[in-house]
């Protein structure tokens, strides 16, 4: 099960959890196959699962057979479906545990703000004590993660008591790479095939900006925070990005805008002219991800520079005058070692960014590394993660945001670092889900809220050709932009 791909059958027989259910087994199996049916004669091979519910008596039962071994095990059914759903996925969850010896540290928690669940706690009046044990009772969660969790969601929170409900954020979106690394799956594009659309795609990015901007003029809505992310912005040319951040400035009032960040991300992208544009045109912070300092590493992945090249674009930052860099590294990433990654985040820490992010490895079904199975997951990403917490926590970096994600090696999070004061805004807000995010480019998405925390998304075109050659259709749907911003100036979400 936990080395090929070959597909195990999951019965759901008397209830619909396929979403749940299939996500618990990934707590186990991060790379595997299923199929689904709803009866016994749906079985094929020699193992499998059953979760059922029993339509007639009053009981749920999970049923695994895993390398020859069967095991059963049965609750009491109740009225309400969603305890019921969340029982029997505890019933796989314990029956797992028990056969793999793996104990998932988030338990059964599969969502992706483990940090929103702490600070709803925190706004109902839970003290402490009383938000681990009802985390822990629920979800099983390790004491490790929930203080993890805590201590995020403390120093998140006089942030997000300040979000202004009534302003927006502004995402713009540059899906180019220079290459395609091996476990990205973003919709990114090599510049190589990206090339020839490059200016009609400046050309329609700058035009949505105009559009987007006419609607926050109209209805007098304040820009918050402005986020270049992708892709790599930095695959840019200097003159390209100078023309985007130019229509950002021209169409939008930057001047209240609290952060404005670009990704510069890969080393091997990031020029003198280019930083200067990005300084000169108003982003004060930018982000440079060497993901590891190891060049073997760096080689598997599919990056095309070294870990020299990663610290001569740190010290170039610098140079050029930004106070507010973030990097990224990526603990668990194939051929990586405990020691290399140590070796790495120490040499982060000494270069004395203003934030770093740690992600941990997570192989998605578009990204190169998932054709491979779990031959990918065998890095001690957890000890990784383990020796990152403390050694950026001892030198004044503070986890200030958190997500978790599907398929993620030894189902481990993912955690910004920050010095006081250097918290990224949108980063926060992005994950809160607390205020109006506006995505204008290719595979960007805009995020609408509404009263009661309502959200409704507007997804762009993810592929350039797409974007560009059904402009105007994609155009039409701006209109809901304009109504919602209307609204949002009476909001009060928190």
């Amino acid at each position: 099960m936990t080395t090929d791909n070959t597909k195990m059958p999951i019965i759901l027989i008397g209830n619909s959890f396929k979403y749940e259910v299939e996500a618990t087994m990934k707590l186990f199996f991060s790379t595997a196959h299923y199929t689904f049916g709803t009866s016994r004669e749906d079985i094929t091979g020699d193992e499998y699962v059953i979760a059922e519910v029993s339509e007639d008596g009053n009981t749920i039962a999970a049923e695994v057979k895993l390398k020859g071994s069967e095991a059963v095990s049965e609750s009491l059914r109740t009225d309400d479906p969603s305890v019921n759903e969340q029982e029997l996925c505890r019933l796989i969850f314990h029956i797992l545990s028990e056969k793999t010896g793996i104990r998932p540290p988030w338990g059964l928690m599969t969502g992706i703000r483990p940090v929103k669940k702490v600070l709803e706690l925190m706004d109902a009046g839970l003290s402490k004590d009383e938000i681990f044990k009802r985390l822990s009772d629920k979800y099983e969660v390790t004491e490790k993660k929930l203080q993890l969790a805590y201590d995020t969601a403390v120093n998140q929170l006089p942030i997000v008591e300040k979000i202004d409900s009534s302003a927006v954020s502004l995402y713009v979106s540059i899906p180019f790479c220079p290459t395609r690394c091996s476990y990205c799956s973003f919709v990114s594009h090599s510049m190589d095939s990206a090339m020839k659309l490059m200016p009609e795609y400046v050309s329609a990015l700058c035009r949505e900006l105009e559009i987007l901007g006419d609607i926050v003029k109209e209805t007098g809505t304040k820009i918050d925070t402005i986020y270049f992310g992708g892709g790599t912005p930095t695959s840019l040319s200097a003159q390209d990005l100078k023309t985007i951040m130019e229509a950002v400035e021209k169409n939008f009032d930057i001047g209240k805008v609290r952060e404005y960040s670009v990704e510069a991300g890969r080393p091997d992208t990031i020029t003198e002219e280019k930083l200067h544009v990005i300084r000169e045109l108003g982003a004060g912070r930018i982000s440079v991800n060497p993901q590891t300092l190891n060049d073997e590493v760096l080689k598997v992945i599919g990056r095309k520079h070294s870990g020299a090249d990663a610290l001569k674009a740190f010290e170039l930052a610098r140079k050029v005058g930004f106070t507010n860099i973030n990097t990224d590294l990526i603990a668990g990433l194939p051929t990586e070692s405990a020691e290399s990654f140590r070796n790495t985040l120490d040499k982060m820490i000494e270069l004395d960014p203003e934030s770093i992010t740690v992600h941990t490895l997570t192989i998605k079904r578009s990204a190169t590394l998932f054709a491979d199975g779990n031959m990918n997951c065998s890095n001690p990403a957890a000890e990784m993660v383990d020796y990152s917490i403390p050694a950026l926590m001892s030198h004044g970096y503070l986890p200030y945001y958190m997500y978790r994600q599907k398929n993620t090696v030894d189902n481990l999070e993912n955690v910004g670092y920050a010095k006081k004061g250097f918290e990224s805004y949108y980063n926060i807000f992005i994950m809160d889900e607390t205020q109006t995010i506006l995505g204008a480019g290719c595979a960007a998405s805009t995020k609408l809220l509404y009263e009661n925390n309502r959200i409704e998304r507007i997804h762009n075109y993810k592929f350039p050709y797409e974007y560009i050659r059904s402009f105007d259709k994609l155009m039409k749907k701006k209109q809901e932009v304009r109504e919602c911003l209307k609204k949002i100036k009476f909001l009060k979400l928190r």
